[in-house]
């Protein structure tokens, strides 16, 4: 004697729903943290050659935390990414079992959408600065 689920009952409940959108938000913050660290990581070289005093020269030595700091910066955004492309695909699924319908896109995943662009613009803007 299992528990028997029925789909329709399930996408009428508004906590699978929520649920969703709780874990949306959850990888949104996940993705900014990463973000926020990528930047402190890509901006430490420089504040070591500013500490040590040389911060006029080109010795390439801040290059090695630049890249870690983009690498990190492209994960959160990636994961922001993802985490929005899994659940716009999770509420579609649920609305055709459901058969409610609601935006294709609504607004959590048009801020994660938002936010894993500007993930991408700060990566470039890194790169661009540590290069000039």
């Amino acid at each position: 004697m299992g528990i028997e689920t029925n789909p329709t009952r399930e996408a009428d409940d508004p906590r699978v729903y929520f649920a969703a959108e709780r874990t949306l938000l959850a990888w949104i913050r996940t993705g900014l943290t990463v973000i926020g660290l990528g930047f402190v990581v890509a901006r430490f070289g420089l504040f070591l050659r500013v500490i040590r005093g040389d911060a006029g020269s080109e010795d390439g030595t801040h290059y090695g935390s630049t890249l870690i700091g983009v690498g990190l910066v492209l994960l959160g955004s990636t994961a922001i990414a993802v985490a929005a492309r899994k659940h716009q695909r999770f509420c579609a699924r649920l609305d055709s079992s459901g058969g409610r319908s609601t935006p294709a896109m609504s607004w959590p995943l048009w801020f994660a959408a938002t936010l894993a662009a500007v993930g991408v613009v700060l990566a470039a803007y890194i790169l661009m600065r540590s290069n000039g």
